[in-house]
């Protein structure tokens, strides 16, 4: 079986109903608290990424632009002219690359960037992996302008998509206004594939059909770019992108390039023309691009933080709150635990103290004040339900004392008519002996003398009823003996009052004698225990009694050759014996076991039951040393060591007429 669980406290049991709530309450705040730093943090995440990302991405482009310019310009010349510009752009593109290469690898990159940003940032690193074989492929003329003019766009889409991919943030208007920059960035970037395709064709003398659709098509992208992309710019961002395509500048370039679709020739002096006009607008578009990225990143830094300060007070205050929200919920906790810890001790101190006081001085026949033992409780606290209960309480209090008192008076009333009924019947069997010890006398006919003994022995039994009845009601029996009386006679009394006396062996013990003062105590006790080993036995077996002298005193073994008793019960008989309860009217049937426990704490005589050898049950009576004394009598002496029959011992016990120890009037034993 397992053990039982222990059981927890009030206090603890209010305790764990306020941590649930509690610890929602702080996971709210802890979460409110995260979600709003975490803005805060994305916004200046946004700083971060602009410094090691976006910006060293734009100055990349930009140097890419020109390579790409100078590329075609190179693959457009029949002579191949302006190689060595060409190689020189390389450099520079080369070192834009490795900055940007070495920041998008650094740990500030990394920590900053989401998984998402991530792949987006590693594209556009994989992407100028293919810069390398486009220019071998210039180098060894096995690429055409077209072909290398697209390769470049590729590497350039890459970055702009990782450009698109950074600009995530959790605050709208600067994620939308970010992407409005970047498209209008991505405007400037198809200016640039025009010029391209300007270039290689002024080079070569002419476009070629589907370098002019490519073209066409750039046209229509920017412009529309352009269009969608202003009307959703703020007015500080706006107003320097209208007015760069108000300008003569700009409306110069889209006649030139209305000149082009329509398939005017690109002669190198319109060529040149086109060149300076896209260059300038290219470069006004640049500064308008930075200028509005720096703005946007000027103004996400005030936003994280108030976003942070916003973040520190409501997290502050949160926390405050949680706080005081524990503090109060234990504070009324603690409360309430004090008013039922109250209500507890009320009633443990009614049932540990005032009740078994209340007993213990009806016991001893004092008279109890209700109002005084069961006064009303104290007000227990401010609660309306523990006040209702305290009250209810105080009722039930004063309800189980007068209980307790009437119970007191019915056992009380009881014990008396057992009193009065055994003694009245230890009369009348006094004055039966007597006339039986009378008739004995006279009796000359042996079947005569036989049926006397028979009613004499009946008679002794029925006394030994009548001082039951006696114990029960807390008095003592009438017997009594001045002087010691040797033990062997008080066992042998004891076999004598025993119905089935017959099967009872008596064996010879020392030379000891019991206090004149125990003996009737001793021999109602063995008397009992003797009876109990006849009738819990099978009829043709035998009881066994024995004793000798031990360390303690004197002990007396009556063993029996019955069923026996589980251990369970044995151990309940054993603490019923060593710790004798209170009678219960209703349990009748452990009348004598009640007699003899009542008998044991009267003398302070140990009963202890233990299975037998021979499958029954020994009950080992010790007899304390204080009520043991040395015989001095010889035929006492001889008495105690002779072996001795059944008949014999129920011929010493009532054929002796008046025993001298006995005192005038009393009875034998």
């Amino acid at each position: 079986m397992s053990p039982r669980r222990r059981d927890r406290s009030i206090k603890y049991r209010l305790i764990g109903l306020l941590v649930v709530p509690l610890l929602s309450l702080v996971a709210l705040w802890a979460l409110t608290a995260g979600v709003t730093i975490g803005d805060s943090l994305s916004l200046r995440t946004y700083n971060t990424l602009w410094t090691t990302l976006r910006q060293p991405a734009d100055k990349l482009i930009v140097e890419l632009q020109e390579e790409r310019l100078d590329s075609a310009r190179y693959l457009g010349s029949p002579a191949h002219v302006g190689r060595a510009d060409m190689e020189a752009q390389r450099l520079r593109t080369n070192a834009a690359r490795d900055t940007v290469r070495r920041l998008a690898l650094s740990d500030a990159s990394r920590n900053a960037t989401t998984p998402a940003m991530r792949a987006q940032v590693d594209e556009m690193l994989d992407g100028l992996t293919h810069l390398d074989e486009i220019r071998a492929e210039i180098d060894e003329g096995l690429s055409d302008r077209l072909r290398a003019i697209e390769t470049y766009n590729l590497i350039s889409d890459a970055i702009y998509r990782m450009h698109y991919s950074l600009a995530l943030i959790d605050d709208i208007p600067i994620y939308e206004q970010s992407r409005v920059v970047i498209s209008l960035g991505y405007s400037k970037e198809l200016l640039t594939r025009e010029q391209s395709i300007a270039a290689a064709a002024s080079a070569s003398g002419g476009m070629t059909d589907e370098e002019r659709k490519l073209f066409t098509q750039l046209v229509g992208n920017r412009r529309f770019l352009i269009d969608q992309a202003l009307p959703e710019l703020d007015e500080s961002l706006r107003q320097m992108n209208v007015n760069l395509i108000t300008t003569p500048l700009y409306q110069r370039l889209r006649l030139q390039e209305e000149k082009i679709i329509a398939g005017a020739s690109l002669t190198p002096r319109a060529e040149k023309s086109w060149q300076d006009t896209s260059d300038n607008i290219a470069e006004a578009f640049q500064k308008a691009q930075t200028e509005a990225a720096t703005k946007l990143t000027e103004r996400a830094a005030p936003i994280a933080d108030a976003i942070l300060t916003r973040a520190a007070i409501a997290g502050g205050a949160g926390l405050l709150a949680v706080i005081a929200s524990i503090l109060l919920s234990m504070r009324f906790g603690s409360r309430l635990a004090r008013e039922l810890a109250g209500l507890r001790q009320a009633a443990l101190d009614l049932a540990n103290v005032r009740l078994p006081r209340v007993l213990d001085k009806l016991k001893k026949g004092e008279d109890v004040d209700v109002s005084v033992e069961a006064p009303p409780l104290e007000r227990l606290g401010d609660t309306a339900e523990i006040q209702d209960v305290g009250r209810a309480f105080s009722t039930v209090q004063h309800t189980a004392v007068e209980a307790a008192i009437g119970q007191a008076k019915l056992q009380r009333g009881v014990s008396q008519v057992f009193l009065n009924l055994a003694r009245r019947s230890q009369t009348l069997l006094h004055r039966q002996r007597t006339q039986l010890d009378g008739m004995q006398r006279r009796a000359t006919e042996p079947e005569t003398l036989e049926d006397l003994f028979r009613l004499d022995h009946l008679t002794t039994r029925m006394r030994r009823h009548a001082e039951g009845l006696i114990i029960l009601s807390g008095a003592a029996p009438g017997r009594a003996w001045r002087k010691p009386v040797p033990l062997y006679d008080v066992v042998r009394g004891a076999a004598a009052e025993v119905e089935d006396y017959a099967r009872v062996t008596v064996f010879p013990m020392e030379e000891h004698r019991l206090d004149g003062a125990a003996v009737a105590d001793a021999i109602h006790l063995i008397a009992e225990l003797i009876e109990n080993a006849t009738i819990f036995s099978p009829p043709h077996t035998t009881v066994s009694v024995r004793g000798e002298l031990v360390a303690n005193g004197f002990a007396v073994e009556i063993e029996d050759r019955g069923l026996g008793m589980t251990p369970e019960r044995l151990e309940e008989l054993n603490e019923r014996l060593s710790n004798p309860p209170e009678f219960d009217l209703a349990d009748t049937d452990r009348m004598g076991l009640f007699v003899v426990s009542r008998l044991a704490a009267r003398r302070e005589i140990q009963v202890t039951l233990r299975p037998s050898p021979y499958g029954g049950t020994t009950a080992i009576v010790l007899l304390p040393t204080a009520l043991i004394d040395v015989p001095k009598d010889p035929d006492l002496v001889r008495l105690a060591t002779d072996e001795v029959t059944p008949e014999d011992i129920i011929l010493a016990s009532l054929s002796r007429g008046t025993h001298e120890n006995q005192e005038p009037g009393e009875e034998r034993s």
